[in-house]
């Protein structure tokens, strides 16, 4: 039976619904190593879009790939190699290093401004340092997708909040964890974060394009798979 529907209403809803799934899955991959849980889903996950070559099918095959063939222990060290340790890890994962160059700087300051207006007020348990972690930074765009007061949670919040405080700096955070010789599940994260982020771009093709291109230019020339990803997203943006 097919249960598709045809209604334009409903196929929009249901791609909102899916955004705001993916930046709460993409959040909880970047404030901690997976629970079982979801480490278990992850592992078990249909890699299969409704459509062939899909703008995200392939960066979620590599991010299932690189679960079903990795342990969970080795993904918790490969976080802590990368994000943890004493002192400045390997890759910082707060937007006010990329903006400004240190933490708790003026970009930080701006988010909060916002963050109030939006009614949201800090939490002094959250698990985060700063409210300019990613983590935090996409589950505020979950909340802007999926909340339930359209005053505050619609498309134009959430391009003015993407804009502001994300655009920037988040293709940097994902080449420098695609380059660091330790990541390897979390390459796929930043794979899939690069590709959600070129996704919110979309409506500016021009910089889309030369954001891939960028990616593809940085890629080393061994890295065919990669390139050759690359270069069949730059051909869909083209087309």
């Amino acid at each position: 039976m097919n249960t598709k529907s045809n209604d334009p209403g409903s196929s929009a809803l249901d791609e909102e619904n899916a955004r705001a799934e993916l930046y709460g899955l993409l959040s909880m991959l970047w404030l901690s190593p997976p629970d079982p849980e979801v480490w278990k889903a992850l592992q078990l996950a249909v890699t299969e879009a409704p459509v062939a070559g899909a703008f995200l099918e392939e960066p979620w095959q590599q991010l299932v790939a690189r679960s079903r063939d990795r342990a969970l222990d080795d993904v918790a060290r490969e976080f802590e190699d990368l994000f943890g340790g004493v002192g400045k890890p390997d890759i910082d994962l707060f937007g006010s290093v990329y903006q400004a160059g240190f933490l708790n700087e003026r970009p930080l300051a701006d988010l909060r401004d916002e963050l109030a207006e939006l009614g949201l007020q800090p939490n002094p348990d959250a698990a985060v340092a700063t409210e300019d972690h990613i983590a935090y930074l996409f589950e505020v765009m979950r909340f802007l997708i999926a909340g339930d007061d359209v005053a505050v949670c619609n498309l134009t919040r959430q391009q003015a909040f993407f804009n502001r405080h994300l655009q920037a700096w988040v293709d940097a955070l994902c080449q420098a964890i695609e380059d660091h010789p330790k990541a390897a599940f979390y390459a796929a994260v930043a794979g899939l974060t690069r590709a959600a982020y070129m996704r919110e771009l979309h409506g500016d093709l021009t910089g889309a394009i030369d954001l891939m291109r960028s990616a593809y230019d940085s890629t080393a020339s061994k890295e065919t798979e990669d390139r050759a990803w690359l270069l069949t997203q730059l051909s869909h943006l083209h087309m």
